[in-house]
């Protein structure tokens, strides 16, 4: 019935609202003239990610049939070509008030009126203005490099994004089941010096809280919780102390090995057990303002994924079918994360950027957003309610696209958020600046047509009854865009500045 109430809602929507196809938070800003370096192999800019963004880092790989982010019905996965790889900040976009000097440990409300959303330019207050750092864009600045040169690097990057206006950072801590900073139950990930377990030297998160907070950034921890390596990245062997190479040399249920990737099991309690406390080691050890989730959960479809595990629950009675009982699991985990987090600092807030398309997030994710943002006290056996703080969905759309069109498809997002408490931020790629959306239809080229594009969705947004902000994907996109977009990539910059 939810899927049936939910189509007939976007069914309406897409043929009635305006844009349709078819159908205080001010921070000191600093500036700094050093410089990024990238770095060059290519090695982490592969074709790992299958959106049509640079690898959307904030899009499944598998699991959907369409690019990150795009209808299912609007063709394969497969062929990637853009330059980009997402998270953002809930109900208070303000860093927190305490913390160590080594950027270790430290400090939401939301409005739940339903409107018919109206274009704005003027900035609401308290407005989430927030990036993604995905670790695509974070490798170059932090790989081989020494804590100064990543200081100075990273310090560059949180003054760009602060001298434009926004207020708000989500820097990707956990890829590959691994760890940007000094973890008890994850290993140092490959992406800091090319060799799992062997750390830099220094800690990259603790720098990064640091240098965010001096700026007058809010930084939030953003997590892949299930995935540890997928068909693109196994040559990149697991540490001996790595949890995913002791259960699977045990032959434990609590991680997979599937279509040439290794995943925990969402199944598993053992391996929800570890992604939690992972999580309460990040907001206990560091002065965080939030911890974010993206859009990779179930990796696909496939009964063979996690069978063992579901043959074992149903012949110990349990009833559900193989997609409500997977439901159930991510349900559970994401109940679990959000206790933890406010039972150690209630100021810390937990969000997670799913896909713009519910029906993908439903039915190839195994993620109920619906359940997320209706209902927060489904579960008697947790002492704290709730699920999130916020909802960032990843609205990749045009204006003009032929299935889910931008105004339609925030507007949708907007009705199913039923509780207050629950912010709407809106996920916006401007990793498609310039270029020609193949998964669009008849609106295929109006991100190389327009150059307001970013301004427009914004204040489309901020129409939106329960829109707390907004987050741009990613940092690669808006200040190192490739050489054949840079002029239109600022020309969409001066546009946004002009509503900030």
């Amino acid at each position: 019935m939810k899927r049936l109430l939910s189509a007939l809602c976007c069914a309406v929507m897409i043929c009635t609202l305006p844009g349709c196809a078819g159908a205080d938070h001010r921070t000191e800003l600093l500036s700094s003239s050093a410089q990024i370096v990238w770095n060059s192999s290519g090695e982490e800019s592969s074709s790992e990610k299958s959106s049509s963004e640079e690898g959307s880092e904030l899009s499944s790989e598998a699991g959907s049939s369409a690019p990150a982010g795009e209808p299912s019905s609007s063709g394969p996965v497969s062929g990637v070509t853009s330059s980009e790889p997402v998270s953002s900040e809930p109900v208070s976009s303000e860093p927190v008030s305490s913390e160590s000097a080594s950027g270790k440990v430290s400090s939401g409300t939301a409005s739940s009126e339903e409107s018919v959303s109206r274009p704005s330019a003027v900035s609401p207050s308290g407005e989430v203005r927030a990036v993604w750092f995905s670790y695509l864009d974070l490798s170059g600045m932090v790989k081989n490099q020494t804590a100064s040169s990543f200081r100075s690097a990273i310090g560059a990057a949180f003054s760009n994004v602060a001298n434009d206006g926004y207020n708000t950072v989500f820097v990707q801590v956990r890829p590959f089941g691994d760890a940007l900073y000094e973890s008890d139950y994850f290993p140092w990930s490959y992406l800091l010096t090319g060799t799992e377990g062997v750390g830099p030297g220094y800690d990259p998160l603790a720098i990064m809280v640091e240098e965010a907070h001096s700026r007058g950034l809010s930084i939030e921890a953003w997590i892949n919780p299930y995935r540890v390596r997928n068909a693109n990245n196994m040559s990149h062997g697991l540490s001996a102390g790595n949890q995913a190479s002791v259960w699977l040399k045990a032959g434990s249920e609590a991680v997979a090995e599937y279509a040439g990737g290794i995943y925990y099991n969402p199944g598993s309690d053992d391996a929800r057990e570890l992604i939690v406390a992972g999580v309460r080691e990040i907001v206990e050890n560091y002065a965080v303002d939030g911890i974010h989730f993206d859009d990779y959960f179930y990796p696909s479809t496939d009964s063979a994924f996690d069978s063992a595990t579901y043959q074992a629950y149903r012949s110990g009675g349990g009833s559900l079918s193989l997609g409500d009982w997977r439901r159930a699991n991510v349900d559970e985990l994401v109940r679990e994360v959000y206790a933890a987090i406010k039972g150690i600092d209630s100021s810390v807030c937990f969000g997670i950027s799913p896909q713009g398309n519910t029906s993908i997030n439903y039915d190839e994710q195994y993620i109920d957003v619906e359940e997320w943002l209706s209902n927060p006290d489904v579960a008697a056996w947790i002492a704290v309610p709730g699920y999130v703080d916020y909802i960032c969905p990843q609205v990749y759309y045009g204006f003009e696209n032929d299935t889910c069109p931008f105004s339609a498809t925030v507007a949708e997002w907007n009705s199913l958020i039923r509780q207050s408490g629950i912010e709407l931020y809106i996920g916006i790629s401007a990793s498609k600046i310039g270029l020609t959306d193949q998964w669009a239809g008849s609106g295929s080229e109006e991100w190389v047509e327009n150059d307001d594009m970013l301004a427009r969705m914004v204040s489309q947004a901020r129409g939106s009854s329960h829109y707390g902000g907004f987050c741009m994907y990613s940092y690669r996109s808006l200040y190192a865009p490739a050489a054949g977009v840079a002029d239109q990539v600022e020309r969409e910059k001066d546009a946004l500045a002009e509503i900030l």
